[in-house]
């Protein structure tokens, strides 16, 4: 037999404080925003077959300056001989 679960006021209260400090205030907006975005691909999916798990693009400036960061710095010597 199957029963339906009723949760009062008290008990989701309790559920909310445990997750509070479990995960910290901090990081319950990056939750809610993880969960509505696998929700939101998944009934995606139902409906497309295709999921988009492409990263979200940079703007072009902000490329630019990430290439000459990681770009290899030569040394003194290594410029002499060139």
């Amino acid at each position: 037999m199957l029963r339906a679960m009723h949760l009062g006021f008290g008990e989701l209260l309790i559920v909310f404080i445990v997750i509070m400090l479990v995960f910290g205030a901090n990081k319950i907006p990056q939750l809610g925003d993880a969960l509505g975005q696998g929700i939101r691909n998944f009934k995606k999916a139902q409906r497309d077959d295709e999921i988009d798990v492409t990263p979200q693009k940079s703007a072009p400036a902000q490329l630019n300056q990430n290439a000459q960061s990681n770009a290899p710095q030569q040394s003194a010597a290594e410029a002499k001989k060139a």
